[in-house]
C-alpha cells in the first residue's frame, strides 16, 4: 500500500467585484483558520471607501469551505465600516452561523468602561502616587511588627498558641538543612578574601597577616551577611510562599473564623525558629570562611596550619564575636519578619504568591545592609 500524503489547505482568496451599478459584491473562498493565510483587511477597506458610487455591500461565501472565530470579527469589521460610510450591507450571501452569532453580538450590545483606556501620567502624578504607596505600606509594615509584638509578649506570657512540632519542623529547616548551602558559600568567601589579601600582602612579605584579615572580617561581618543573604533567599522565600499559598486557599480566613490567631499559629513559630538558629548558622558559616582562608594560606602561601590558626586566635576578641552573633540574631528577626509579611499580604491569585517570595527576597536584603551599616556605625561610636 502507497502512503496517503495530507493534502495541505486551501488558502483563502477574497475578489471584489462590481456585478452591477452601485454594488460591490466580496467574495470570500478556501479555508478561514488559524495559520491560514487570510487577505488584509485593508484591501477591503480601501475597495469599500475608493468609490463613492457604491451604495450597497454584498457577500457572496458559498466557496468558503471552514472559518473561525476571527472570520467573525473580519466580518464585523466590514458591516462597521460599510454601516458608518452610509452603505447597505446585504448579510444573504454569509454563513447561516456566522449570521446568526452576528445577530447575536448585536443584540447585547458592548458594556461601557470594559475596555481598559490608556492614561497619559503626568511625571509629579507618578511621584505622588509612589510617595502614597510608600506611605501605606510604610503604615502596614508597623502595624504588622505591632501585632508580631503583642504576639511575642503573648508567648512570654505563655497565652499564645502554636503547636511545638511545628515550631521543631522550622528550626530543622532552618537550620540543619541550610548547612550544606551556608558551608559551599561561606567556604567560597573566606577563599575568595583569603585569596584577595594574598596577592596585596604578599608584596610586603607580610602573608601571614591574611589570617587576621580573614578571620576578622569573617566573624564581625561576612560571616552573619552571608548567612542573612542566604536565609533570605532561601527560606525568606519560603515563609513568603508558604503564608501566600495559605492565603490564596483562604486557610488564614479559616483559622480567623475558628477564633485562631493567625500570628500566633503561623508568624511567631517561624519567626522564633528563625531567630534561633540563626546565631548558630553564623558560628558555622564563621568557621567556614576561616577554613576557606586557610586552605589558601597553606595551599598558596606556604603557611603551617599551627601557625595560621595561632594568628586567627590572636587577632579576634570575644567582642568581634558577640557582634558577628548578634547580627546574625538580628538578621534572623528581620528576614522572618519580611518573609512573613510579604505572605500575609499576598493577593488571591497564584502570581500574586511569585511576587509575595519575590518581594519576601528584596525586602529581606534591604533590611540586612541597612542593620549592618546602622550596627557599624553604632559599633564605631561605642569604640568596639
Amino acid at each position: 500500500m502507497g502512503n496517503k500524503k495530507n493534502k495541505a489547505p486551501a488558502p483563502c482568496t477574497f475578489e471584489c467585484s462590481r456585478p452591477s451599478d452601485g454594488t460591490l459584491l466580496l467574495t470570500f473562498a478556501g479555508m478561514w483558520t488559524t495559520g491560514n493565510k487570510r487577505p488584509p483587511f485593508s484591501d477591503i477597506a480601501t475597495a469599500i471607501s475608493s468609490d463613492s458610487g457604491i451604495g450597497r455591500v454584498v457577500f457572496e461565501t458559498s466557496g468558503l469551505t471552514d472559518w473561525d472565530s476571527i472570520f467573525l470579527a473580519f466580518m464585523n469589521k466590514i458591516i462597521t465600516l460599510g454601516t458608518k460610510s452610509g452603505l447597505e450591507i446585504d448579510r444573504e450571501g454569509l454563513p447561516k452561523g456566522v449570521k446568526r452569532l452576528l445577530n447575536l453580538m448585536e443584540a447585547v450590545p458592548e458594556k461601557k468602561g470594559v475596555r481598559k483606556e490608556k492614561r497619559k501620567e503626568f511625571f509629579l502624578s507618578k511621584i505622588g502616587a509612589e510617595a502614597l504607596d510608600f506611605f501605606r505600606s510604610s503604615g502596614e509594615i508597623l502595624v504588622f511588627i505591632g501585632e508580631v509584638f503583642v504576639s511575642f509578649l503573648r508567648f512570654l506570657r505563655g497565652k499564645a498558641r502554636f503547636r511545638g512540632s511545628d515550631l521543631a519542623m522550622i528550626m530543622q529547616e532552618c537550620g540543619i538543612q541550610a548547612l550544606p548551602i551556608v558551608s559551599l558559600i561561606c567556604l567560597l568567601v573566606g577563599l575568595i578574601l583569603g585569596f584577595v589579601a594574598a596577592v596585596q600582602l604578599v608584596m610586603f612579605g607580610a602573608q601571614i597577616y591574611v589570617a587576621s584579615l580573614v578571620g576578622i572580617s569573617m566573624v564581625r561581618v561576612m560571616g552573619a551577611i552571608m548567612a542573612g543573604i542566604i536565609m533570605a533567599g532561601r527560606t525568606g522565600a519560603a515563609f513568603a510562599a508558604q503564608l501566600g499559598t495559605m492565603q490564596v486557599n483562604e486557610e488564614i480566613d479559616a483559622f480567623k473564623t475558628m477564633g485562631i490567631s493567625p500570628m500566633d499559629f503561623l508568624v511567631l513559630p517561624r519567626i522564633l525558629g528563625l531567630s534561633l538558629m540563626m546565631p548558630l548558622l553564623v558560628l558555622y558559616a564563621d568557621l567556614m570562611g576561616i577554613l576557606g582562608g586557610m586552605i589558601v594560606g597553606v595551599g598558596m602561601l606556604d603557611l603551617n596550619v599551627m601557625e595560621y590558626y595561632l594568628q586567627t586566635k590572636a587577632s579576634l576578641s570575644l567582642f568581634d564575636l558577640f557582634i558577628g552573633v548578634f547580627q546574625g540574631m538580628v538578621f534572623g528577626v528581620l528576614v522572618a519578619v519580611a518573609g512573613c509579611l510579604r505572605g500575609m499580604q499576598c493577593g488571591r491569585s497564584a502570581s500574586a504568591v511569585g511576587d509575595a517570595a519575590t518581594s519576601a527576597v528584596v525586602t529581606g536584603i534591604v533590611s540586612i545592609i541597612v542593620a549592618t551599616a546602622i550596627i557599624t556605625v553604632i559599633c564605631n561610636a561605642l569604640g568596639i
